[in-house]
């Protein structure tokens, strides 16, 4: 496993801006860390891509599934500490990392100003291409995009900063749901499991058999505490840490 640059003891947390695809991409991949950070008073925004207009499984559904979704992520998102979510409203199945996707997710980076961004990783997962969504590939490549070069570019969007959104050099992009080979860091989040499967529960929309996705992720946050190394019994999230300003980087290297 590659060395993570990221060093809990050394460097503060204080505001998170934390991307999904769909409603309940954060629960299912994040929000164990999040509940252990807003726990320490870190203030963690939530930002939907989709309506998740396309998921669900009843097809009575339909007309009310984008309601239904928002609502079941605003409550999930409650139960592990998080007030500010916010809803990108594209289609469900639709999204690409275009320049109107990255101008929205530039915006939002430059208001909250975070010390991390979360975002689905940008590369598939060929040993459980469920994690894979175009969708999940999508919202990661558009995160990339826009935190280099330009979320921290004055030029780029001009708009932005004429509003008052000056350019900001993001110090951490966190990665989720990716490849194994590219995880460098285990996030011990044992004391929030039932915390994360609370907010889970919440996006009743989406499971079919409620007791089988539980066990599935109480099984895959087990294996991964086992993977990382950390203590028997422990539970933990799987991230690619990315360091994208430190002090030794310079304008455009």
């Amino acid at each position: 496993m590659p060395d993570a640059p990221f060093d809990p003891a050394k460097h503060q947390v204080r505001r998170v801006v934390a991307f999904g695809a769909h409603p309940d991409d954060l629960d299912f991949g994040v929000s164990g860390t999040v509940a252990a950070w807003t726990a320490a008073g870190v203030e963690v925004h939530y930002c939907i891509m989709t309506d998740g207009d396309a998921g669900g499984f009843d097809p009575a559904h339909r007309a009310s599934i984008v309601a239904m979704r928002h609502e079941e992520q605003r409550g999930a998102a409650a139960l592990v500490g998080v007030t500010d979510v916010h809803f990108l409203g594209y289609r469900d199945g639709y999204l690409e990392p275009s320049h109107e996707v990255m101008r929205d997710v530039v915006e939002l980076v430059r208001r909250v100003r975070p010390d991390v961004v979360i975002a689905m990783h940008p590369e598939r997962n060929w040993d459980r291409i469920q994690k894979s969504h175009p969708d999940h590939l999508a919202c990661g490549e558009a995160v990339t995009r826009a935190m280099y070069p330009a979320v921290e570019n004055p030029f780029a969007y001009p708009e932005l900063a004429e509003a008052g959104l000056d350019a900001y050099r993001l110090p951490w992009l966190w990665l989720y749901a990716g490849p194994k080979d590219r995880t460098n860091y285990y996030s011990d989040m044992t004391a929030f499991v039932d915390t994360k499967i609370a907010a889970l529960h919440v996006h009743i929309s989406q499971h079919p058999d409620v007791a089988a996705m539980e066990e599935s992720v109480r099984l895959r946050m087990r294996a991964s505490a086992h993977d990382g190394g950390l203590v028997s019994g422990a539970s933990a999230e799987e991230f690619h840490i990315v360091s994208v300003n430190n002090p030794e980087t310079i304008a455009g290297f």
